[in-house]
């Protein structure tokens, strides 16, 4: 007996490390796999000018690029249903990385279709689910919040990282060594790819199949995914943690507008609105992996609600903000702002966890809840550009951040009932 003792721990502790080596495994997956795809966020004018192509064109790109998402949620979840994550998520880096090779190459604008459409493909279809589910499995049931903000908070870290590596390559290549805009672009394209194909294989590796829990169940009838959406569809819980993630996520689609907003009617110049911003990037680590903690240390949605409703109340405090403020205080108002809704991103997939979905059928679950909850994606650029024509000046702002507060007020009554709801199954 005494020997079981000094061994259980050592087993406990052994098996928590591995854990956390593949959680960081999973971390860089999904931190590497969008920065290029997304290049445009540091890179805009220079893409423009290396492909030779219109702001409207890298729009109309992006806009198929958001479509394919869109439809590929829930294929995306029965795929993670049948095929290992691990597999799903290395094929998604070749993928990406290969098509990153044609995209370092210049190509058309018509070439650039394929590529962007093939992205689509890597990082929605065979990645978003498969991700999710890797990191709902292997955390246990009272890890869920500090796993997924510690993949959202590293991955944040990853991003911003690699993004300061990128643009010092850029700087250097231009600057130093005085190449010309494309050619340094592509030292920049090869870094992101070079990081993608160098994690393909260690990602398959590294990672562990996960085989799925069989719960029971009466039905011999074989399995199909209509059946099985239609007993998703059904369950309250699945569309309480939906609309969790929706009216947290759009707090966060809120903050893309942070930057016109005070340039235009606070008076900041374009350096200092950037610095700013810059700087908000650098909540998502540390508000993300605390939000994490929190939530499993006390519970996932009582906490998810607290931050829902202080991100909603800082968000319309910066409505009511005078035109006069000070830099400083408008500084403080982003990066608490930023804190509370990369804790928000942090801790709204822990919610998952509550819901007591079969494991053989989760990724469909994953699948439905990112259709609901990143259905801002398609809605609030319609949204907000209609609102910002329609009532220019500060009106319309205030109108978006004003609606997007009240909604958040709605997430933490959906975060109340689904905690009502668990503790009622008890």
């Amino acid at each position: 007996m005494p020997q079981t003792e000094n061994v259980m721990p050592k087993v406990v502790s052994d098996d928590l490390k591995k854990r956390y080596l593949k959680l960081a495994v999973l971390v860089i997956v999904a931190g590497i796999i969008y920065p290029l795809i997304y290049l445009r966020q540091n890179f805009e004018v220079s893409i423009l000018e290396a492909f030779d192509i219109t702001s409207k064109q890298l729009g109309q790109n992006y806009a198929m690029l958001g479509f394919i998402y869109l439809i590929s949620y829930i294929p995306s979840g029965w795929l993670a249903d049948r095929v290992s994550p691990r597999i799903l998520m290395s094929f998604s880096l070749f993928l990406a990385g290969g098509l990153g090779v044609w995209f370092a190459s210049m190509p058309s604008a018509n070439a650039l279709m394929l590529i962007f459409a093939g992205w689509g493909i890597a990082a929605g279809l065979t990645f978003w689910s498969a991700l999710i589910k890797a990191t709902t499995l292997l955390a246990k049931p009272e890890e869920q919040g500090r796993f997924f903000g510690i993949l959202d908070g590293g991955r944040g870290l990853i991003e911003a990282a690699l993004a300061s590596i990128a643009v010092g390559i850029f700087v250097y290549y231009t600057s130093d060594v005085g190449q010309d805009t494309t050619e340094a672009l592509r030292k920049v394209i090869w870094l992101y790819v070079g990081t993608m194909l160098l994690f393909a294989p260690i990602s398959y590796f590294m990672l562990d199949d996960h085989e799925l829990n069989n719960e029971a169940s009466n039905d011999e009838a074989p399995r199909n995914w209509i059946s099985d959406l239609k007993s998703i569809a059904k369950q309250e819980k699945i569309w309480l943690c939906g609309l969790c993630i929706l009216t947290g996520y759009q707090l966060f689609w809120a903050t893309y507008s942070f930057s016109a907003y005070m340039q235009n009617f606070y008076g900041l110049t374009a350096v200092t609105v950037a610095s700013i911003t810059v700087a908000k990037l650098w909540m998502r680590p540390i508000g993300a992996a605390a939000a994490g903690f929190a939530g499993d240390f006390f519970d996932r949605e009582h906490v998810l609600a607290g931050l829902l409703i202080l991100a909603s109340l800082a968000l319309g405090g910066l409505v009511f903000m005078p035109a006069g403020v000070g830099t400083v205080a408008l500084l403080g108002t982003v990066l608490i702002i930023g804190f509370l809704t990369y804790a928000v991103r942090g801790i709204f997939w822990s919610t998952l966890e509550s819901c007591k979905v079969s494991n053989n059928i989760k990724g469909l679950a994953i699948g439905v809840i990112s259709l609901v909850g990143y259905s801002p994606d398609i809605y609030l650029p319609l949204a907000s550009g209609y609102l910002f024509e329609a009532y220019p000046g500060k009106a319309g702002y205030s109108i978006y951040f004003g609606s997007i507060a009240v909604m958040g007020f709605i997430g933490a009554f959906a975060a109340w009932r689904l905690r009502y709801l668990v503790n009622l199954a008890k």
